[in-house]
C-alpha cells in the first residue's frame, strides 16, 4: 500500500500518531506564516486593525507569506479530517473537510487591498469573501457536531469522561468564539485584526486538540 494511503487513513496505533504529528506540524507552519506575515507588510499595516486576509491582499510582494499560512492550515485540516473519518461522524467529517477547502480558497482568492485606491479584482475578491464565509460556517458547525457526538455518544452509566469533558469544554469555546468574534470585527473595526487573529489561535488549538486525540 503506497505510503499516502497510511497517512491519510491510518489504521495502527503508529500510524495514527505519525498523522497526528504532520497534522500538528503543518498548524505550527501556518500559525508561524501568519505570526509573522505583518513584518512583510509595507507601511500602513496595522495587525491589530487589519486582518490575516489583508496580509495576503491583491497586489502585495509579501502576500505570499499570509498565503502560506492559509494553505497550510487547510491542508492539515483536510489531512486531519480524512484520518479521522473512522471516529468522526460523516457531518463532522464534511463540514472539516469543507472548512480545508475553503481555507485553500482564501489564498487563492485574495482580499483587496486596505488602502484607498489601489487596483484589484472585484470577482477575485468576492471569491475570497465567499470562501471566508463558509469557512466560518463550516467550522462552527463541524464543531457542533463533534460536541453532539462527545455529548450523546459517551459511555452509557458515565457519561463522556474527563478526556471527552475537555473536548466539550474546547468545543464550547471555539463554538462561541468562531460566533462572537465575527460580530466584534463588524461593530469594532478598529481592533478586528486582533480579535481574528484570537479566533484563528482557538481554531489551531482546537484542531491540534482533535489531532492529538485521533492520534492517541
Amino acid at each position: 500500500m503506497p505510503v499516502w494511503r497510511y497517512l491519510l487513513t491510518p489504521s495502527s496505533e503508529a500510524d495514527r500518531r505519525a498523522a497526528a504529528w504532520g497534522v500538528i506540524a503543518l498548524l505550527a507552519v501556518s500559525a508561524a506564516a501568519l505570526a509573522v506575515a505583518p513584518a512583510f507588510m509595507p507601511a500602513g499595516y496595522d495587525w491589530v486593525r487589519h486582518t490575516t486576509s489583508e496580509s495576503a491582499a491583491q497586489g502585495l510582494a509579501g502576500a505570499w507569506v499570509a498565503r502560506l499560512g492559509f494553505v497550510a492550515f487547510g491542508l492539515a485540516v483536510l489531512w486531519l479530517a480524512a484520518g479521522a473519518a473512522r471516529s468522526w461522524g460523516r457531518g463532522a467529517v464534511w463540514m472539516h473537510a469543507a472548512f480545508g477547502v475553503c481555507m485553500v480558497g482564501t489564498a487563492a482568492f485574495s482580499h483587496m487591498p486596505w488602502w484607498e485606491g489601489a487596483a484589484f479584482d472585484p470577482v477575485e475578491d468576492l471569491l475570497h469573501s465567499v470562501t471566508a464565509t463558509v469557512m466560518g460556517f463550516a467550522f462552527t458547525f463541524g464543531v457542533l457536531l463533534r460536541l453532539a457526538q462527545r455529548w450523546f455518544g459517551g459511555a452509557p452509566a458515565g457519561g463522556v469522561g474527563a478526556r471527552g469533558r475537555r473536548g466539550v469544554v474546547l468545543d464550547v469555546v471555539a463554538v462561541a468564539a468562531a460566533s462572537v468574534i465575527p460580530l466584534i470585527m463588524v461593530f469594532q473595526a478598529d481592533v478586528a485584526g486582533l480579535v481574528q487573529r484570537l479566533m484563528f489561535a482557538v481554531a489551531y488549538v482546537w484542531y491540534a486538540a482533535a489531532a492529538w486525540e485521533a492520534g492517541g
